[in-house]
């Protein structure tokens, strides 16, 4: 570990995906979080990268937060998070047979077919056009998201297909999924600890990024605050599809 430590490559990767994922969890620039298992795997094996990158996760969670604090749609939580914890349940009992290749290419391509679901409503209703909650949707898009996060930390997408539409407050949105994510990747340490991914080496590499964790979320929080919803909304679009697309190239060069 050590010999990772002194890597410069390990810097060039891991600072910024780190940066890159605390600006998505202070809410700006939506799923754009996604990379940082991919930026880190550059230099390390993914399972490493991913083990590495939860305890930054959690503490991003705990500062996102509390920068949201009181800020939340209690209506999404409550008939999102069950699907969220079976989803948790079905990525432990299949991580074994489940490759990340193949979550990359199921979430990217979901994720294609809503952006441009999203251009057609726009079309056709216009820019202010907004979707009803549904309590059977968001359940099962709930349980996406926390078998897609447990494989992979890619649970911002499947989450944002089901969110997105209900067109919040920005703020709100950013609220909500901050107490989504932070009790999913709180679960998510349960079994990733008895998958024996976090040893000396993993905690060690972790605290060494930790202190990026708290000064890039407080950052995206910052951006998201003063954004219109206007701007915000297709800003996060456009991110989500660059990001679909980036999850479709990985996938497919994976599974070649």
């Amino acid at each position: 570990m050590s010999g990772l430590l002194l890597d410069p490559w390990f810097y060039a990767a891991a600072i910024p995906a780190v940066i890159l994922v605390g600006l998505s969890k202070g809410g700006f620039g939506g799923a754009v979080g996604f990379v940082g298992v991919p930026l880190m795997a550059l230099t390390m094996p993914p399972v490493q990268a991913a083990a590495i990158l939860l305890p930054i996760l959690c503490l991003m969670d705990i500062v996102s937060v509390w920068t949201w604090w009181g800020v939340y749609d209690r209506k999404m939580l409550v008939d999102m998070m069950p699907g969220a914890v079976i989803g948790i349940g079905l990525g432990w009992l299949t991580a074994a047979l489940v490759t990340e290749e193949a979550v990359r290419l199921i979430v990217g391509a979901v994720a294609i077919i809503f952006v441009l679901r999203w251009l057609y409503l726009q079309f056709r209703h216009g820019a202010d056009h907004a979707a009803e909650p549904n309590r059977v949707a968001a359940a099962i898009w709930g349980t996406v998201a926390g078998f897609t996060s447990f494989v992979a930390h890619v649970g911002g997408p499947p989450f944002q297909v089901y969110a997105l539409p209900i067109r919040l407050d920005p703020k709100v949105l950013s609220g909500t999924a901050a107490i989504f994510f932070a009790a999913t990747n709180a679960l998510k340490l349960i079994p990733y600890f008895a998958l024996g991914q976090f040893d000396t080496a993993n905690l060690t590499a972790s605290a060494v990024l930790m202190p990026l964790a708290p000064l890039s979320t407080v950052a995206g929080a910052w951006l998201v605050r003063r954004m219109r919803p206007e701007i915000f909304y297709p800003f996060t679009y456009a991110t989500v599809a660059v990001v679909a697309l980036k999850l479709l190239w990985d996938g497919l060069a994976g599974l070649m």
